[in-house]
């Protein structure tokens, strides 16, 4: 593995989000430490029916019957990943379906090594346990190349990537930093939920995967006291690094129960927007600006609460010349190309670990 890795690598990445919404893959040319060159991507979305059997797996662990959604995964992968066969090595995410990192773990469901014996290509997986076992939150995992994406677009000055998907996560970036697991260069957390609220309520009561350019909640009013009971939550008063689970925040449909279907909406994106807000005095420098990724930046509704709350801009990743859609599975690749490497992918500032780690099994195929 050493052998062929030394110099740039061509890496492919793939992320399968809580949003439930498909399978990302992306193309990234990178030593590990900076990004080289950006290359193609692709999507493979679920259907329906996949997508009720990975909804049902949800919150299930290790030791249980998850079979149905592991060939979901591993099927919806092999199908896109075949269709790029030109990367050396792959990162794997598979599917979070639990995430307790102070109780039962973390479980992010899929087989590495099956994966890499049937695209004949070495898979790198299970990125978080290793980060868990020591002490970490075991996500976000992203930060690490937000930092190399920060350099990529030539930033200066402290900045800030908040990825909007189905949990909301903010990474805060100081790229003059000489690493990105030096004391300083980054700060990590979840700030709460985001798109996955707003998404079962809209398929419960209008049969639709989400509030596409925040139609729904355009048309309604934010209740001012659901949204003062869901910030008294203890979650926001902790200090970072933290993290959730994709259904850690269920309050939040019961705050809106009695409401319209307009005003629900609106007022859950207004408390994804608002769990932001509160976040963002975390950071140890106001940022510059707010790069925004994940589904959240296409909710005008959303963008818009966001950018009347916070002091700086707040932007789209495609204003830094970044690809939104495919930030996550880009990771991946730089992550995987990383552990192949023996570098760390998380360090205190970013999950809370005791000190820098590199987590993910390698598995190659036999033949």
């Amino acid at each position: 593995m050493k052998g062929k890795l030394q110099g740039p690598v061509r890496a492919l990445g793939a992320m399968s989000g809580t949003s439930l919404d498909g399978v990302d893959a992306a193309l990234l040319t990178t030593d590990g430490e900076s990004i080289l060159d950006i290359g193609r991507s692709a999507y493979r979305p679920y259907t329906q029916a996949e997508r009720a059997v990975l909804k049902a797996a949800l919150g299930r662990w290790q030791d249980d019957d998850c079979t149905a959604a592991l060939d979901v995964i591993q099927c919806a992968h092999l199908e896109l990943l075949s269709d790029l066969p030109e990367a050396e090595i792959v990162g794997f995410h598979g599917q979070t379906l639990a995430h307790d990192p102070r109780g039962r773990g973390t479980h992010q469901l899929g087989d590495g090594a099956a994966l890499a014996e049937a695209l004949g290509r070495t898979v790198v997986w299970d990125f978080r346990s290793a980060d868990v076992a020591l002490g970490g939150e075991g996500a976000p995992l992203a930060p690490f190349f937000h930092f190399a994406c920060a350099r990529w677009i030539g930033a200066d000055l402290p900045l800030a990537v908040l990825n909007l998907g189905g949990v909301g996560n903010l990474t805060w970036v100081d790229p003059r930093a000489p690493a990105p697991q030096a004391e300083g260069a980054l700060l990590a957390f979840d700030t709460g939920p985001a798109n996955a609220p707003i998404n079962d309520l809209v398929a419960t009561r209008r049969g639709l995967d989400c509030d596409r350019d925040g139609r729904l909640a355009r048309q309604g009013r934010v209740e001012e006291g659901a949204l003062e009971l869901f910030l008294a939550e203890g979650y926001f008063a902790r200090m970072p690094p933290k993290s959730l689970d994709r259904d850690d925040f269920a309050l939040m449909l019961d705050l809106v129960r009695e409401l319209s279907d307009a005003d629900a909406a609106a007022t859950m994106t207004a408390m994804a927007a608002a769990a932001v807000m509160q976040g963002m005095i975390h950071c140890p420098h106001p940022p510059e600006r707010v790069l925004v990724t994940g589904g959240g930046r296409k909710n005008p509704v959303m963008m818009q609460m966001l950018a009347a709350g916070l002091d700086c801009p707040v932007r789209p990743v495609e204003d830094a010349g970044l690809d939104g859609d495919m930030l996550e599975a880009q990771a991946f690749a730089y992550l995987a190309v990383r552990v192949a490497r023996g570098l760390p992918t998380s360090a205190p500032g970013t999950t809370g670990v005791p000190a820098p780690v590199g987590g993910g099994q390698i598995s190659r195929p036999h033949a």
